[in-house]
């Protein structure tokens, strides 16, 4: 068998690799090119063998490096990746990889299974897959691929309004987000008046990513608001916080009322017109219109009423009033209102109303005065020609004239609250104009309220009946059924009785025919005075039949 000089180097190759590998106990032979006889050939055979088993064995027992560090990591601090192959004999060369052509750090191991850490200072620019390759004896392998993430804390947070400024009119939707000027991998918490809006707390709100929602929003719901963005890694959170904002929530103003009101210096007469709304948010503009014309106008910053002066003269027409109030989107005005004065006169008249209970009880006497003239009458009372409080104002010290009163509808009513013969007496109201405290007066004729204890037990005696009332009751009541017995009975004897005359009527109608021959027989030969009583009682015994028929 002959061997080349090729196959002889190739062979001496392998051998050397395993030996460098330490998988041979004892060094290789050394082979020369021109001299080799064909004995020594023969005997360099097992060793060929074995040199080709053991290079089999030691391709299949190759070794792989791993890699470990962090997946997530802020910003600005340093990580560290460490990269360690096992079973594998020294020196290894480790480097660290990013996305398959950077290299980041190289590392040697001359003792074996030692650790190599690859620390790198976290940038934006440091977000990217990486990888470890080992390289021992000739054979490089590449470990498991970490991707990092880099998470920028957020800064510059703040709160932003849909609308702007923070302004919404109750019923519309209001949008506020959570803005932060750097930031990656973050969360959001809201706050309210600076508790935080959480799970069980968060309706009508919505939260959507950055976004705080609220689709009808109500006058409860006004006041600051602040929100948090932060990001977390490993358990630690970095956290920025915004300031607060306020958020206003107007209500839409009501329809505007309007009053009248005059009042005299000296002989010159002053009208005043009041402008209100009971519900809205100010500030509005309040506007006096006169005959359709604008002629005043305020803007109320605080409150939601304005005053304005006019010109009056006494019985004079001064034109048609109406109040008009306007804001960013509303313009509704007023119902009219006469500015014409008419003095207190005509007639005054005084109404009394007796209240009872459901049980017929009197309990309340309501005196009504009617003035038929007058714009603005100003009325007063008076109990038996004295003036009842509040003219007379008397003191602490003073009995008052009657305890238990009370005025309604601007004094047009006076209500006696409890009725006792005390309360009895004549009642007269008296008016005058009341911007004119020295204008005369015009009053009523007395009207007589009379409370007797008769009528103040008359709900008693309705409730509770008396026993001689009740005796009478009982008498009444037996009467009654005696008589429907009487006449029940009444009705069935008479019944009976027509039944039976009925009956006796019918035979005797049957016997007459048979006995008529007879009876003419023997009355013929009797002389005519027999025959007049024989006529005479035919006809009693046929007036019977008739009377007893009908």
């Amino acid at each position: 068998m002959k061997l080349t000089a090729q196959y002889v180097i190739c062979l001496q190759h392998m051998c050397n690799t395993l030996a460098s590998l330490g998988k041979l106990k004892k060094p290789c032979p050394k082979v020369h090119e021109r001299v080799m006889e064909k004995r020594q050939a023969l005997n360099f055979l097992p060793v060929l063998a074995v040199a080709s088993f053991l290079v089999k064995i030691s391709g299949s027992s190759s070794f792989r490096p791993v890699l470990t560090g962090p997946d997530l990591a802020f910003s600005g601090p340093r990580v560290v990746f460490r990269c360690v192959a096992s079973n594998v004999s020294p020196p290894v060369i480790y480097e660290l990889i990013k996305d398959g052509r950077v290299r980041i750090g190289r590392n040697r191991d001359f003792q074996g299974g030692q650790v190599a850490s690859f620390p790198i200072k976290v940038t934006a620019a440091s977000e990217g897959s990486y990888h470890c390759r080992a390289t021992a004896g000739g054979t490089r392998e590449i470990s498991n691929s970490i991707k990092l993430r880099v998470v920028t804390p957020p800064s510059y947070t703040r709160v932003t309004s849909e609308p702007f400024p923070p302004v919404a009119y109750e019923g519309s939707r209001m949008a506020l987000s959570c803005d932060a000027e750097m930031g990656s991998n973050l969360s959001y918490s809201w706050f309210f008046n600076r508790k935080e809006i959480t799970s069980s707390t968060s309706l009508p709100f919505h939260f959507v990513e950055n976004k705080l929602l609220v689709e009808r929003v109500t006058p409860e719901y006004a006041g600051n608001y602040s929100c948090s963005a932060w990001s977390s890694v490993n358990g630690i959170k970095r956290i920025s916080s915004s300031t607060e904002v306020q958020v206003t929530i107007k209500v839409y103003v009501s329809k505007p009322e309007i009053s009248f009101s005059v009042h005299k210096e000296g002989t010159s007469y002053h009208g005043n017109v009041t402008c209100w709304s009971t519900r809205g948010s100010p500030p509005v503009n309040l506007y006096l219109l006169l005959d359709g014309k604008e002629v005043n106008s305020v803007t109320a910053a605080q409150t939601l009423a304005a005053w304005f002066l006019v010109v009056v003269v006494p019985e004079l027409d001064m034109g048609e009033a109406r109040c008009r109030v306007k804001t960013e989107n509303q313009d509704l005005t007023s119902e009219p209102v006469n500015l014409e004065v008419a003095p207190v006169g005509g007639n005054v008249k005084v109404e009394v109303e007796y209240l009872y209970t459901a049980d017929s009880k009197l309990t309340t006497a309501r005196l009504s005065c009617h003035v038929s003239r007058g714009t603005f009458p100003y009325i007063s009372w008076l109990f038996n020609d004295s003036v009842l409080p509040s003219e007379s104002h008397p003191d602490s010290h003073t009995q008052p004239i009657l305890p238990h009163i009370a005025f309604a509808d601007r004094r047009q009513s006076l209500i006696l609250t409890k009725l006792s013969p005390e309360e009895s007496g004549y009642y007269r109201c008296r008016a005058r104009d009341s911007y004119d405290d020295s204008g005369p007066w015009v009053e009523s004729a007395a009207e007589l309220v009379q409370v007797t204890v008769n009528s103040m037990s008359q709900a008693a005696s309705s409730t509770e009946t008396p026993p001689s009332q009740s005796f009478c009751m009982n008498i009444t009541e037996a009467v009654t059924i005696a008589f429907c017995c009487f006449v029940l009975l009444m009705l069935a004897v008479g019944s009976a009785c027509v039944y039976k005359m009925f009956e006796n009527n019918q035979a005797h109608t049957n016997s007459v025919p048979a006995n008529s021959d007879a009876l003419q027989s023997e009355l013929t030969p009797q002389s005519g005075g027999n025959m007049a009583d024989t006529t005479a009682t035919d006809c009693d015994v046929q007036n019977q039949i008739t009377e007893v028929t009908v």
